[in-house]
């Protein structure tokens, strides 16, 4: 489908999963303005969902674009109910993110080490994130099968690549995300469907960053600081006013690049959205 320049994402369906708050919300707000159909999926909060979504409408001029679609994305009949709403309700379904998680704390003083840590941490993280994944992409790749095309996006983090702090099960989860990203991109590749991955840096004013302390985001500061060749000390010479709550922007910019046409060609990637902090 043809693109016009003001709406890139025209006549394009989406699902968010987790899309109530945080990355999720910035992502779907941001497709919205892109033209797209939004389905923000969520889990449990009906208020704030229905909220959401009429923030986003409101703000996109968007009237009729969003809707909300409350399934469990670990349980996978659920998530074939959400996928037959959206394609009932729009037509079809284009675009696929997956963000939502497992709910974790990113509390620096209070994770648990690799001595205190059990198994059932990580299969906590695997079913959120993994399981997930799983469920949403088996339900949504027969129907972009069928249209001969489609977009699928996994969120994950820049802490499989550069684990300031040892967050484990988290980590290890994110990093099994990226792996079933590029094996799904191998095969799905003849079918039109592109799967890639953002690999996300700190954000603030999110659910579950909220515990991250703040010599933690110092932390993080200092060592864009130290790497002369990262956008950080580039942003500070120019005063402009980038802090880590506005990084959410650049993830769900990120996100609207990858489901959009210009992409096309780009598959089986994760791609750094950090401010320089990874480098590959």
């Amino acid at each position: 489908m043809q693109q016009s320049e003001n709406a890139p994402l025209a006549g394009r369906v989406a699902v968010v999963t987790g899309a109530s708050r945080g990355i999720g919300a910035a992502i779907a707000r941001r497709l919205t303005r892109a033209g797209a159909c939004v389905v923000i999926d969520y889990v449990s909060n009906d208020e704030r969902a229905r909220q959401c979504a009429q923030r986003i409408m409101d703000d996109c001029d968007a009237a009729g674009r969003v809707i909300t679609c409350k399934a469990d994305v670990t349980d996978a009949e659920q998530v074939r109910g959400m996928v037959s709403t959206t394609v009932t309700t729009f037509g079809g379904l284009d675009i696929l993110v997956n963000n939502a998680f497992a709910h974790y704390s990113f509390d620096p003083r209070n994770r648990k080490t690799f001595g205190s840590i059990g198994w059932s941490d990580y299969a906590a993280q695997l079913e959120g994130c993994l399981k997930g994944a799983y469920n949403t992409c088996e339900a949504v790749l027969p129907q972009m099968r069928r249209q001969a095309g489609g977009r699928i996006i996994n969120i994950s983090s820049n802490l499989v690549d550069s684990p300031i702090v040892p967050y484990h099960d988290y980590t290890a989860a994110k990093g099994a995300l990226v792996g079933f990203t590029r094996s799904l991109a191998q095969e799905a590749g003849a079918w039109g469907v592109t799967v890639n991955a953002i690999a996300a840096g700190l954000t603030v004013g999110t659910d579950s960053s909220r515990a991250t302390t703040e010599d933690m985001r110092e932390r993080i500061k200092e060592s864009l600081d130290m790497q002369k060749t990262s956008l950080m000390p580039r942003i500070k010479e120019n005063n402009i006013m980038v802090e880590l709550r506005d990084r959410v922007e650049g993830i769900a910019g990120a996100v609207a690049m990858l489901a959009g046409d210009d992409a096309a060609f780009i598959t089986g990637q994760t791609l750094h959205v950090d401010g320089g902090l990874v480098m590959r």
